[in-house]
């Protein structure tokens, strides 16, 4: 009997085992650094697959994803600024921060569509970065230094390099394994449906709204996480983080793995951020070699980089 090699789960292997092995390779090579790259990768990789839930499942193309990964950074760093160091607290509230938010914008952006649905989206992200602008106890402008990394009453300790990407790598898996479970429950079902055909759905009495709120607020929460982590791996936190070009790049790590692919942000995340490193070590014109790479993937690999892997295990 002839087995057909699935070559995209067997990528998604690869690249997950790569990444538990990660810190083994920094301590026998002594190259510190790639730990510290590849931690700022598993991050924004979490905040990708946060933004794949809505975007590559749901259909929902949010342009202000980036506003939870700040909302998520402040919330840490303002409590630690006014002396609340503990992690019990601050990841707690990052995501129920993050949660409120998403809410908040996910019940008027949902009365729009297309396009409309899109610029609501982006000008409300603009809102949270100019509200974070106007901090001046918190930095304003200038951002917000972080002293002290949370603290987990010494259950593991983020200021440790290789404790704290594990526990990025870990939030990254549990993520992804969370959005599996969804898009394969009744819910996530829904949610895909809505994505084909709203109509039909509300037809036989899905109510489209409510299950498209649920999602978006989900996926808020999930990129709040993703925020907390940034602000610890930085120690520090600025209205940057939420500006529209932050967005934009989550959608890039999406389209160029594979929207509604699980492990497609993941992989998209990992070729982008390791191809901006490499090309801004050549040249500092690296957005003009980055530009028509992603555009020829694009082009030609229809679903992205899971996609393109897909019709090779097909032949």
């Amino acid at each position: 009997m002839k087995t057909t090699l699935n070559v995209p789960s067997a990528a998604a292997a690869l690249v997950v085992a790569g990444l538990v092995l990660l810190p083994l390779y920094s301590q026998l090579t002594g190259n510190i650094f790639v730990l510290t790259l590849f931690t700022r990768i598993v991050i924004l990789a979490l905040a990708a697959a946060s933004l794949n839930l809505i975007m590559g499942y749901g259909g929902m193309m949010s342009f202000g994803h980036a506003a939870y990964l700040g909302i998520g950074g402040y919330a840490v760093g303002i409590l630690a600024q006014e002396g609340f160091g503990s992690g019990f607290l601050q990841f707690p509230v990052a995501l129920a921060a993050s949660a409120l938010f998403a809410l908040v914008i996910g019940a008027l952006s949902l009365r729009t569509r297309g396009v409309y649905f899109i610029m609501i989206t982006l000008a409300f992200a603009q809102m949270a970065y100019y509200v974070a602008s106007g901090l001046a106890r918190y930095g304003g402008d200038d951002g917000l230094t972080i002293y002290n990394r949370s603290d987990f009453a010494g259950l593991i300790n983020l200021s440790d390099r290789v404790q704290f990407y594990y526990l990025c790598l870990a939030c990254l898996l549990g993520v992804v394994l969370l959005i599996w479970r969804i898009v394969n429950s009744r819910f996530g079902l829904v949610v895909q449906g809505l994505r084909s055909n709203e109509q039909r759905m509300q037809a036989i009495g899905f109510p489209a709204k409510r299950y498209k709120l649920v999602c978006f607020v989900i996926a808020g929460t999930l990129c709040g996480l993703a925020g907390a982590l940034l602000a610890n791996n930085t120690d520090f936190v600025s209205p940057a983080v939420m500006y529209w070009t932050r967005s934009g790049d989550l959608m890039v790590m999406v389209i160029l793995g594979g929207m509604g692919s699980l492990f497609g942000p993941v992989i998209g995340a990992v070729v982008y951020l390791v191809l901006e490193e490499l090309l801004s070590q050549v040249t500092e014109y690296w957005a003009l070699i980055m530009g028509p790479l992603l555009l020829l993937i694009v082009l030609f690999g229809r679903g992205g980089i899971m996609g393109l892997l897909g019709r090779f295990s097909r032949g």
